[in-house]
């Protein structure tokens, strides 16, 4: 009886041995290498985030350089809170159905508590008439610009359906001023 020679290298049932340390050497390298782009990416990312810069040149990331941008800071923070106050315009049209929107313009601004509306009467920047209207609305008013400088005013509504995502849902100690 005449035998045939075993060929494992060529044998679909078995491989060499060191083809599978070769392939397990590659995956590990390639994971590694995956895992570096990755922690760079997050590190850029973070990077790009913490400097997020307006163009007049302030960064915006923090609260407190909004708190500064303010429109009459030292009156806002204590009858109210900084904000920031976008701009947009949106065009529909009918036939065909479209929406359109404008590029949004950012200004720093200001939302007063309702019970401090008072700032703005003394100042005769709003009227009666208005105060009553917004009151009936269960609304508060908002400003951009110097109280001092022909101010923006407006009625605003706050809406009660939106979330901060940011803060922590599930555990109290969180921001609950209501305006």
């Amino acid at each position: 009886m005449k035998r045939r020679p075993t060929r494992a290298y060529n044998s679909p049932y078995t491989s060499p041995k060191n083809a599978s340390t070769k392939s397990s050497a590659f995956n590990y390298s390639s994971i590694a290498i995956l895992g570096g782009i990755f922690v760079l990416g997050i590190g850029v990312g973070i990077a790009f985030s913490t400097t997020a810069v307006t163009s007049t040149g302030t960064n915006v990331v923090s609260r407190e350089a909004i708190d500064i941008a303010a429109p009459n800071a030292d009156i806002c923070l204590q009858y109210g809170a900084s904000a920031m106050v976008m701009d947009t315009r949106l065009f529909v049209t009918m036939n065909p159905f479209n929406v359109y929107v404008a590029q949004p313009s950012m200004r720093p601004g200001c939302v007063l508590r309702s019970n401090n509306w008072v700032v703005l009467e003394e100042r005769k920047l709003i009227t009666q008439e208005q105060v009553q209207k917004c009151k009936q609305r269960i609304n508060t008013f908002g400003f951009t610009g110097k109280l001092e400088d022909n101010p923006q005013i407006a009625c605003i509504y706050q809406n009660e359906a939106a979330q901060n995502f940011f803060r922590n849902q599930t555990g109290g100690g969180g921001d609950t001023d209501n305006f």
